[in-house]
């Protein structure tokens, strides 16, 4: 499995536990739905920096 796969399954668990969290302690579900949106983009955004290839310069530079 890739590296981006396993931060995006860790991610997806932690904000599970951040949902399941939210709902315990009586937020609104839409708020929580808002909240874990907001966690998800932020997740993928985040894992695809950390987990992208560096460019190294080449013969194909411009």
């Amino acid at each position: 499995m890739s590296t981006f796969g396993l931060y995006l399954i860790g991610y997806i668990i932690f904000v599970a536990g951040v949902a399941i969290g939210a709902h315990l302690l009586g937020v609104p579900p839409v708020w929580i739905g808002v909240a874990v949106l907001i966690l998800v983009g932020l997740g993928i955004a985040t894992g695809v920096g950390k987990t992208r290839g560096r460019d190294e310069g080449g013969e194909n530079e411009a």
